[in-house]
């Protein structure tokens, strides 16, 4: 259109179009109209749909599952017995390969149904199954959900009806795979029909492992009981119930410190026949825990084979490497990491200084004595040897792994450990080393704790000046452990001795002062790798008794040992350093026997029950207990008089078995000194305090000079004024801590030379005044062994 031709005329609903505008599309026609009612049909339908797929798909899984019971049915017959019920024997061998032993004669004898009391049927199914008379054959709920807790970390489960663990035991096998448990399913299913419950419940009890090598409640019954199995009682049953659960975890005789978590799972059991009404609550109210006997073992355990195999099955068990059941099947060529030299070498040393000295005859405390030990390589966590004790077959426990005895001072270590590992600081805020001051003053209440009032004594009541850290260590000073504890912190030292390798479940292992003083009762073998930890300069890893196991040619996985930094190596390096001194010129002088470079501590349990010598070279980490029980009632007993000594501490027999057994063991191996890295302040050597001899008789022949007197001068050289004896404080509950008794009045030799010295303390567990460490006379050092120099004066 020319710019001078005239507009179109104007048309209704006709716009003049705008050249910068884009073109608009005609508007769509209207779509007709839906017809009433479609919309709601469609809304409706949709779920329709749904439903139908979802019946679909659940309608071809039950088909497809069907299809599989069935196939699953018809295939998975019943076999016949398996190699549990005709069990074969294991084989234990040393690290070279000589046999060590050999187990698997299987006790067993079945028994009918009718012979076994019905109370004892009762606890039974309470134990394991208590829908077992109506429920079917399989509980397919349990399953999902014992799945379901293991996959989720809740603990290893098996959901397992008592038809089902009778046809695990006797058809097939214990491995944890899905092909075990799916025929599992099916031939308990096929049992069900093709027996009845009385006969599933026999084949149960009779092919059941209750520990001790016990195949069946027969066996049970006769070995922890010495009856046959139709004169048990209720109590007796309730027990013998309760070890299927896990029988290692249960026996109290093998393991003493078993006893509350036996006597837990007893009264559950009681408890649950109660509940089913099979039991009244009389009967139940009058029940006493019925202690079971000492186990007989076979003879060709005796010695320290016995030990050593129970020590074997514990750690299999123990890391998951194989469940009790299938261990006790058989079949299992076991290679430990013990070394036969070093274990004859044990052997030797405790019966050189402590059996060859026992006249139970002429002295009955004699009775009492009881030995164990274990030795680690540090480099590697290896045990290379063990003492259980005197003979498997006349000493069932094992003294080596039981964790029933105060450690006493041999815990103080790891105080220091934790010191220098978190940089502590005194209450005054000076760095803790080796070379700080702490008052040594006897019941002096300890500074800075917000807990109930504590004040422990220090050995026979003696006072102490103001003494470093190492001069308390040198004499297991306990006042100044308990306030070096507090100013750590008591969880701290706890977390510290778990990194080094205690157990954190070792009983006693308090957060308190009291840790210091060593309530604890972890095992020989708990301490051990704990010392060893020191040794490897803070690097830790789990011990290995094991090097090797195979079944038909097969070799099984066996935990990673993989090492740690579990505390910094100067803080383990530290440690060492101080403990040379405990060694050297501490209560630990015997243990220099050993002719070679040393670290170590004494300790001593209350009332002299217990005695301990931890110690260390860079090669070999080796810890040996002397312990007293009544061989009759299994009751702890003082060792005062024992071996024909006064008393029994951890700086004499136990320091004098470690040194004889050290230089044995590491004979024909170049001695090496200690390559220590210390932290800040631990190299600066000071003049060490002499610590006031403790209030009794004086040295006979010999007056304390006036200068002595003023604290100016005494036998070593000058020395530092005491300090006042701290005021005692009020009456107060006291924090956990090892019962506190009297100490009795001590027998003393009725003549003493004037060149002997009188007992010189290492104080020791809890509050109490129990047992000095007597420093043992210090041997001739051996010609080619020279201790680290010291400056001058020392």
């Amino acid at each position: 259109m020319r710019d001078d031709q005239p507009a179109p005329p104007h048309r209704p609903g006709w716009t003049p179009r705008d050249p910068t505008v884009p073109a608009t599309p005609p508007p769509a026609p209207p779509a007709a109209a839906a017809p009433p009612g479609a919309s709601g049909r469609a809304r409706r339908s949709r779920p329709r749909r749904i439903l139908r797929a979802l019946f679909r798909t659940a309608l071809i899984g039950t088909l497809l599952l069907a299809a599989a019971f069935v196939a699953g049915y018809l295939l998975v017959d019943i076999p016949p017995a398996n190699a549990t019920a005709t069990a074969q024997s294991n084989v234990y061998l040393y690290r070279d390969g000589s046999q060590i032993a050999r187990d698997g004669e299987v006790n067993r004898e079945n028994v009918r149904l009718a012979h076994i009391p019905l109370t004892v049927q009762h606890a039974v199914l309470a134990a394991e199954d208590r829908d077992f008379s109506s429920a079917r054959a399989v509980d397919p709920k349990a399953m999902v959900r014992a799945a379901w807790n293991t996959l989720t970390g809740k603990g290893r489960q098996s959901g397992s009806t008592i038809t089902q663990q009778y046809v695990k035991n006797y058809y097939l096998g214990q491995e944890q795979t899905v092909t075990r448990k799916v025929k599992e399913f099916f031939i308990a299913i096929k049992l069900n029909r093709e027996k009845s419950k009385d006969e599933i419940l026999e084949g149960y009890l009779n092919t059941s492992y209750f520990g001790r090598n016990a195949y069946g409640i027969q066996a049970a019954a006769r070995a922890y009981y010495g009856k046959e199995a139709a004169e048990l009682d209720t109590g007796e049953g309730a027990y013998l119930a309760s070890l299927l659960n896990a029988p290692s975890a249960y026996d109290v005789a093998t393991h003493p410190e078993n006893r509350t978590r036996a006597l837990a799972r007893w009264n559950y059991v009681l408890d649950g026949m109660v509940k089913e009404r099979w039991l009244s609550r009389t009967d139940r109210a009058t029940a006493s825990f019925p202690t079971p006997q000492t186990a007989r073992p076979a003879t060709g355990l005796s010695g320290q084979r016995g030990y050593i195999v129970q020590a074997v099955e514990d750690y299999l068990t123990a890391n998951g490497v194989l469940d009790e059941n299938t261990l006790a099947g058989g079949g299992y060529r076991i290679t430990t990491t013990l070394e036969k030299e070093k274990q004859d070498a044990f052997v030797t040393a405790v019966d050189d200084k402590v059996m060859s000295r026992i006249d139970p005859t002429s002295n009955p405390v004699d009775r009492y004595v009881r030995v164990g030990g274990a030795a680690i390589e540090p480099s590697t966590g290896r045990v290379v040897a063990m003492y259980g004790g005197i003979d498997y077959t006349r000493q069932y426990v094992n003294n080596a792994t039981r964790r029933d005895y105060q450690v006493g001072s041999t815990f103080k270590p790891f105080v220091l450990t934790a010191a220098i590992e978190h940089t502590s600081l005194t209450q005054d805020g000076e760095p803790i080393t080796p070379n700080t001051f702490y008052d040594g003053a006897d019941k002096r209440p300890v500074e800075g704790w917000h807990g109930a009032h504590y004040a422990p004594a220090n050995e026979d009541d003696a006072s102490y000046g103001p003494i470093t850290v190492r001069t308390a260590t040198d004499d297991s000073v306990n006042t100044v452990y308990a306030q070096m504890a507090v100013d750590v912190g008591p969880a701290r030292v706890k977390e510290t001795a778990v990194a080094l390798g205690l157990p954190a479940r070792t009983p006693d292992l308090n957060g308190s002062p009291s840790i210091a003083l060593g309530p604890a009762t972890a095992s020989a073998l708990d301490m051990a790798e704990a010392y060893a930890t020191l040794a490897n300069h803070g690097r830790h890893g789990t011990y290995t008794l094991v090097e090797r196991i195979t079944k038909d040619g097969q070799d099984l996985n066996l935990p990673s040992s993989d090492t740690r930094q579990a505390v910094s190596r100067e803080a383990a390096d530290t440690t060492t350093h101080v403990l040379r001194s405990v060694v050297e010129s501490g209560t630990g002088t015997a243990a220099l026997a050993a002719g070679r470079p040393a670290a170590g501590k004494t300790g001593t349990a209350e009332d002299d029950k217990a005695a301990w010598f931890a110690g260390y070279t860079p090669d070999l980490a080796t810890v040996v207990t002397v312990m007293g029980q009544d061989p009759d009632t299994g009751e702890q007993k003082p060792l005062y008089g024992a071996l024909g000594q006064n008393r029994i501490n951890g700086g004499g027999t136990p320091a004098e078995i470690w040194g004889h057994f050290t230089r044995e063991a590491l004979t024909g191996t170049e001695a090496r000194d200690f390559e220590l890295e210390m932290g800040e302040g631990a190299e600066e050597w000071l003049e060490p305090l002499d610590p006031p001899q403790p209030e009794g008789p004086a040295e006979e022949g010999r007056e304390e000079t006036p200068e002595e007197q003023l604290g100016q001068a005494g036998p070593k050289g000058p020395r530092r004024p005491r300090l006042p004896e701290a005021p005692q404080a009020a009456q107060a509950p006291q924090a956990p801590s090892a019962p506190r008794q009297e100490a009795e009045p001590l027998p003393r030799p009725e003549t003493i030379q004037p060149d002997q010295q009188p007992p010189r303390p290492d104080s020791e567990v809890g509050t109490g005044t129990g047992t000095p460490e007597q420093r043992p006379p210090q041997p001739p050092r051996p010609e080619t062994f020279q201790p680290a120099a010291r400056p001058p004066g020392q």
